[in-house]
């Protein structure tokens, strides 16, 4: 006959967790998973601030370069009076020199027109940070999600009613849009200086949507004048 000592220790072996064990089990893993999603709260509105960030500083950039030079970001030239101010300038590249920053809305990511021109001009004067020698779409920032962002200057882009030159970032998610929208305007997609387009992939501006949605990703554009 096996001891009684020997019978207590199998059953001490076969035994599971205990209540106790298995709650902080339980409130271990809560915390785990509240600190994951804690943190990609952070990391997500780290890159809404960015994005308002990177829209506001185009504004100001685009706003002192009127101040410093009587012309505008893009459109400015003739090559020689840009490249006579100095050493950043060498090999820029000109606009047309006719008072409209030329970029229609299909160009808007692609570096067409003026595009690309507008923010090679804003580098060389160091108003915003980047290469000035980068061409095409190349020239073209990258937004917080992996989108770019542009420029266009057109009448019939997202339901305004007159023309207006604007900032636009493509691949912003729906929610991330949204909080964009209540940042820097409205909170309202087809109102307002601040709208946006149902679409990924660095989607072209065109109409308005209605509302947002956060399974959807979205081009949003900001009037800059």
């Amino acid at each position: 006959m096996k001891s009684l000592s020997m019978r207590s220790s199998r059953r001490r072996a076969q035994s599971g967790f205990t209540l106790v064990e298995i709650a902080i089990v339980l409130v271990i893993i809560g915390l785990l998973l509240g600190g994951v999603l804690k943190g990609q709260e952070l990391i997500e509105n780290g890159r809404v601030k960015s994005a308002a960030a990177d829209m506001n500083g185009i504004t100001a950039a685009y706003n002192s370069y009127l101040d410093r030079y009587r012309k505008l970001p893009g459109d400015d030239g003739p090559v020689a009076t840009l490249t006579a101010r100095g050493a950043s300038w060498t090999g820029m590249a000109a606009g047309n020199n006719n008072g409209i920053v030329n970029v229609t809305a299909a160009q808007a990511f692609t570096g067409g027109g003026e595009g690309a021109t507008f923010f090679r001009h804003l580098r060389a004067t160091g108003f915003i940070t980047g290469n000035p020698a980068d061409v095409g779409v190349n020239a073209l920032p990258v937004n917080a999600w992996g989108g770019r962002v542009g420029v266009v200057a057109t009448t019939a882009v997202q339901g305004r009613p007159v023309a207006r030159l604007l900032v636009c970032m493509g691949n912003v998610p729906g929610k991330a849009a949204a909080a964009l929208d209540v940042q820097l305007d409205d909170g309202v997609p087809n109102g307002g200086s601040f709208r946006a387009t149902q679409g990924a992939n660095n989607v072209v501006p065109g109409g308005a949507a209605a509302a947002y949605s956060e399974d959807q990703t979205y081009t949003v554009c900001r009037e800059l004048a």
